[in-house]
C-alpha cells in the first residue's frame, strides 16, 4: 500500500470530518477503499494521456477603420425586405396585431360594459379637469376623447385608460397662468385690452380673447410634451423608468394633489381669486383665501357641502363593496346630473350670482396648429409634464401586465402616449397620461383589450355632438368638489410616511447582518422595528452606515 493510502486509512473520524465540511457523519471504512482505489485507477491512465501545453501570446487588436464599421452598421440596418417592413408596421402598430385575433364572444361585453362605465366617468372629470389647468370645459372633452382613440391604435396595455390627469392639469395651468400674466390681459365688459408690447401677433386677431390664448399656451406645452416623449421612445430610454421608485412618484403625486386641493379651494367659496406664482404660492393661496372668506358666497358653498356629503360616502361604498357590485355607482354623473337640473330650474347664477360653466359648444372646432412663437417659453415646462406623464404610463402599463400575465414595451408606451399628445395639440387639446383610478375602474368591470377605449371614445363623442349643450347652468363648485374627491386616494398617502420613515432602517439593517451579528446588536434593533428608530438602533447603525459604499 502506497504512503497516500496509509495516510488515508490513518486518518481519524474527526479529521475527516474536519477536512470535509460537507459530511456531517463518518465515511464508512468500505467506502473509502473504494475511493482510494478508484483515485489509483485514474491516476494510472491519467500518466498515459499526454498533455498539450497551451501557449497565450497577446495579439495586437486588427487595425478597424471606424468609417467603414459605422457603414456597415447603417447598412445593415437601413437593409429593408418586405418581411422587415411588416414586422415594423405591426411594432408600431400594436391593434393590427391582437385586433385580428380578437375574440368576439368571450370579450365584447367586458368591453363595452368597462367601456361605457369609464366614459360616462370622464364626462364630469374631464369639465373639472380642464378647469383646473386653465381651459374651458370643452377642452377636457376634446383632450380625452382624442387620447382614447389614438392609444387604441398604439397602446400595448391591455387596461390602461389614458385620458385628462389632474396632475398635468394643474402643471398646465401654472404654466397658462404664468404666460397669461406675462401678456397683461384685462377682460373688462367693453372688450380686451392687450399689451402690445408682448402680444404683437395677437393684436392683429380680434377674434384671440383670453380662452383662445389660453388653449394655444395649453396645446404648445402638450406639443412639445409628446415631442420629448417620442424623442425618449426613439432613443430607447424607456428603462429610465426603473429608476423612478414608488416612493417617488408616490411623494410627487400626493405633494401635487395638496396644491390641486388648495387651487380648488376658492371654487367650493365662491371667490374669485387670482392664483398665486412663485415660491411660497400655496401658503399665499391660503392667506388670500381666509382673508376673503366673508365674501363666499353662501350658495356655492351650501351646494358643495351638499354634493361633498353625497360623493364622499358613495366613494367609501364604492371601494368598500367593490368586490360584490359589478360596476361602480356612478356617482359623479348624477351629482352632475342632479345639480345642473337644480341650477337652471333655480335660476343660481341670476338670483345669487353662482359661477357657472357656461356655453359649452357641440361639434369639433378646426384644427390648428400650435403657436411656434410660445415655444421657448414653455419648453422647460414640457420636460417636467412628459417625464411624469411617461413615469405614470409605463409604471400602470406594467403593474396590470404583471397582474395579468403579459408583457408590455416601455419604448412603445412612450411612442403611445406621445402621438396622444402630439397629434390631439393640433385640436384644441392639453396633455394627457393614463390615470390609476379610472384604470381600476376599467379593470374591475370587465376589460379585457383596449377595444373598451373605442367605446368610451363612442360615449365622449355623443356628448361632444349632442350633450354638451345641456350642462351650460353647472356650477364650478360642484366641479371643484369632484375634483377634490378625486384625490382622496393620494391625500390618503400621508399615512405611508411613517412606514416609509422605516424603509432606510430596514435596508440598513439587513445590509449590516455580518457586521452587527456577532454582538447582538441587530436582533435587539429587529426587536425594535415596529417603533421609530432607537438612539440604540443608530449607535448599532453607525459603523454600518460607514460601510455602506462597500456593501
Amino acid at each position: 500500500m502506497s504512503s497516500e493510502s496509509k495516510e488515508q486509512h490513518d486518518l481519524s473520524p474527526r479529521d475527516s470530518s474536519e477536512g470535509n465540511d460537507s459530511l456531517p457523519y463518518e465515511v464508512p471504512l468500505e467506502a473509502q477503499k473504494e475511493s482510494s482505489t478508484d483515485f489509483k485507477q485514474f491516476e494510472t491512465n491519467d500518466q498515459c494521456r499526454p498533455y498539450h501545453r497551451i501557449h497565450m501570446e497577446p495579439q495586437e487588436k486588427p487595425n478597424t477603420n471606424i468609417k467603414q464599421f459605422i457603414i456597415r452598421k447603417l447598412e445593415k440596418s437601413c437593409q429593408c425586405s418586405p418581411a422587415k417592413a411588416k414586422n415594423m408596421i405591426f411594432d408600431f402598430l400594436p391593434v393590427l396585431q391582437w385586433l385580428p385575433k380578437y375574440d368576439l364572444k368571450k370579450n365584447i361585453l367586458g368591453d363595452v360594459m368597462s367601456g361605457l362605465i369609464v366614459g360616462i366617468l370622464l364626462v364630469p372629470q374631464s369639465i373639472a379637469y380642464s378647469l383646473l389647468a386653465g381651459q374651458e370645459p370643452i377642452y377636457g372633452l376634446y383632450t380625452s376623447f382624442f387620447a382614447s382613440i389614438i392609444y387604441f391604435l398604439f397602446g400595448t396595455s391591455r387596461h390602461i385608460s389614458v385620458g385628462i390627469f389632474g396632475i398635468l392639469c394643474l402643471m398646465i395651468g401654472e404654466v397658462v397662468d404664468r404666460e397669461l400674466h406675462k401678456a397683461a390681459y384685462i377682460l373688462p365688459s367693453s372688450g380686451m385690452v392687450v399689451n402690445g408690447s408682448i402680444l404683437v401677433n395677437y393684436t392683429l386677431d380680434s377674434t384671440c380673447d383670453k380662452s383662445c390664448y389660453a388653449i394655444k399656451i395649453g396645446s404648445t406645452v402638450t406639443f412639445m410634451a409628446g415631442v420629448y416623449q417620442v424623442a425618449m421612445g426613439f432613443f430607447q430610454v424607456g428603462f429610465v423608468s426603473v429608476y423612478l421608485s414608488d416612493a417617488l412618484l408616490s411623494g410627487f403625486v400626493t405633494g401635487a394633489s395638496f396644491t390641486i386641493l388648495t387651487s380648488q379651494a376658492k371654487y367650493l367659496l365662491g371667490l374669485s381669486l387670482p392664483r398665486s406664482h412663485g415660491v411660497g404660492s400655496l401658503i399665499t393661496t391660503w392667506i388670500h383665501i381666509f382673508r376673503n372668506i366673508r365674501k363666499s358666497n353662501i350658495c356655492d358653498l351650501i351646494t358643495s357641502l351638499l354634493c361633498l356629503l353625497v360623493l364622499l360616502p358613495t366613494k367609501e361604498l364604492n371601494e368598500h363593496f367593490k368586490s360584490r357590485l359589478k360596476a361602480p355607482i356612478p356617482t359623479e354623473l348624477i351629482v352632475v346630473v342632479a345639480a345642473t337640473l337644480a341650477s337652471h330650474f333655480g335660476k343660481l347664477n341670476e338670483t345669487y350670482n353662482s359661477s357657472v360653466a357656461g356655453h359649452i359648444p357641440t361639434g369639433f372646432m378646426p384644427p390648428r396648429a400650435p403657436d411656434w412663437n410660445l415655444v421657448p417659453n414653455v419648453a422647460v415646462d414640457a420636460i417636467a409634464i412628459s417625464i411624469i406623464g411617461f413615469a405614470i404610463t409605463v409604471s400602470l402599463s406594467e403593474m396590470f401586465a404583471k397582474k395579468h400575465g403579459y408583457t408590455v414595451r416601455a419604448n412603445q408606451e412612450m411612442y403611445a402616449i406621445g402621438f396622444c399628445n402630439i397629434i390631439p395639440s393640433f385640436f384644441h387639446c392639453i396633455t394627457t397620461s393614463a390615470a390609476l383610478a379610472k384604470t381600476l375602474v376599467k379593470e374591475s368591470t370587465g376589460c379585457q383589450s383596449q377595444l373598451s377605449a373605442v367605446v368610451t371614445a363612442l360615449v365622449l363623442l355623443l356628448v361632444l355632438l349632442v350633450i354638451a349643450p345641456l350642462f351650460y347652468s353647472l356650477q364650478k363648485c360642484v366641479l371643484g368638489v369632484i375634483t377634490i374627491v378625486n384625490l382622496r386616494g393620494a391625500l390618503l398617502k400621508f399615512r405611508d410616511v411613517p412606514k416609509m420613515w422605516r424603509v432606510p432602517c430596514i435596508a440598513l439593517w439587513e445590509a449590516g447582518t455580518a457586521e452587527s451579528a456577532k454582538d447582538g446588536t441587530l436582533a435587539n434593533c429587529r426587536a425594535s422595528l415596529p417603533s421609530l428608530v432607537t438612539p440604540e438602533c443608530a449607535s448599532a447603525m453607525r459603523p454600518i452606515m460607514r460601510r455602506l459604499p462597500d456593501l
